[in-house]
């Protein structure tokens, strides 16, 4: 994902879904050790929804 889209991502999470900085830092810091896709990462340890992880891959597909 490019920086400007990866910024906008990070906004959406925030803004959109509401996911605290505290929970996408879990997520970024788990990522580093697993790596996988962030929004699977934010399922996997029950930072989102499914509700807002199938919201998360429409703001992606549409991006």
């Amino acid at each position: 994902m490019a920086p400007t889209n990866y910024s906008r991502f990070i906004k959406f999470l925030q803004e959109e879904l509401s996911i605290s900085g505290a929970s996408l830092s879990i997520a970024l810091r788990h990522s580093k050790q697993d790596p996988g896709p962030l929004p699977m990462i934010l399922w996997q340890y029950g930072l989102v929804t499914l509700e807002q992880l199938d919201r998360i891959y429409d703001w992606l597909e549409q991006a």
